[in-house]
């Protein structure tokens, strides 16, 4: 059996066999915009009869969440579509086989999210390669699950760096609360998972965030340039991550250099068209 069919076996059982007893957090469907301010955060509010503004309640999760800057996909990556992953861009027909397999089970996965979410269960997107695509295809499952769950984004690095400003004095937020926030969206994306030095105090909190969203059976999904065998962390992480993802390997092949050839291609040919138009 090749590596799509097992993986696909895999998640058929793990839909099979759910665990019916396991606590299932309600989704998050409601608007972003606060029905009291309109989304302005801030709202008037008479006192001794002088009309003055205070923050309004959603001031302060709406400062958290920019504060963060993993609560939106990456500007580039906004539009991406599912429907839209170009698979042709791929030119080893190895990695065409292997980028078909790979949406293939993503699709499966998405088809069936509601009782893979019940699981907990996530995906661990990797491939040595930079530019193999991984990020655009993690950003599409973020606009996809995005219409009906609380889906974040976070990059690993940002994650680690805001960690680190909640150490300083002046520091608006505590540790806690930003550990906390990572810990209870619907769906964490962490792009670039395992680009850190290896270090303990990474372990400790990388462990802190993925040994919670365990607990609760959250949904977590990872790309990586690193299998998990070979990434840095020690097993308290890894094991967690191997028990509650599916692991999707994806090309060895750097596309960005493809796509930005045939940007050009289809600059000049429009250039063409124009001149033989004029």
């Amino acid at each position: 059996m090749d590596q799509l069919e097992e993986i696909l076996e895999r998640m058929r059982n793990h839909s099979t066999n759910s665990c019916r007893n396991a606590e299932t957090p309600e989704s998050s469907r409601d608007s972003d915009v606060c029905p009291l301010c309109n989304g302005d955060e801030w709202i008037l509010v008479k006192k001794d009869g002088i009309e003055r503004a205070v923050p309004c309640k959603c001031r302060e999760r709406a400062v958290m969440s920019r504060r963060l800057r993993f609560a939106d996909i990456p500007e580039a990556f906004r539009g991406m579509d599912l429907k839209t992953f170009r698979m042709d861009v791929y030119r080893n027909p190895d990695s065409k086989k292997k980028v078909s397999d790979a949406c293939k089970i993503i699709k499966t996965y998405l088809d069936d999210f509601e009782k893979q979410k019940e699981q907990g269960m996530g995906l661990f997107i990797w491939s040595r390669t930079k530019g193999s695509g991984k990020t655009r295809i993690a950003a599409g499952i973020a606009n996809e699950l995005m219409k009906s769950y609380a889906v974040k984004f976070a990059v690993s690095l940002t994650i680690l760096q805001e960690i680190k400003n909640t150490w300083r004095k002046d520091a608006e937020y505590s540790e806690s609360r930003l550990l906390d926030a990572l810990s209870t969206a619907d769906v964490l994306i962490i792009d670039d998972f395992g680009v850190e030095c290896p270090a303990d105090w990474i372990n400790d909190k990388l462990y802190q965030i993925i040994n919670e969203r365990y607990i609760n059976r959250k949904v977590t999904i990872f790309t990586s340039n690193e299998s998990l065998e070979t990434l840095q962390y020690d097993d308290r992480v890894t094991n967690r991550i191997k028990e509650r993802t599916y692991q999707i390997a994806f090309p060895e092949e750097s596309v960005r250099d493809h796509i930005a050839e045939r940007h050009k291609e289809e600059m000049i040919e429009k250039v063409m068209k124009g001149r033989n138009n004029g």
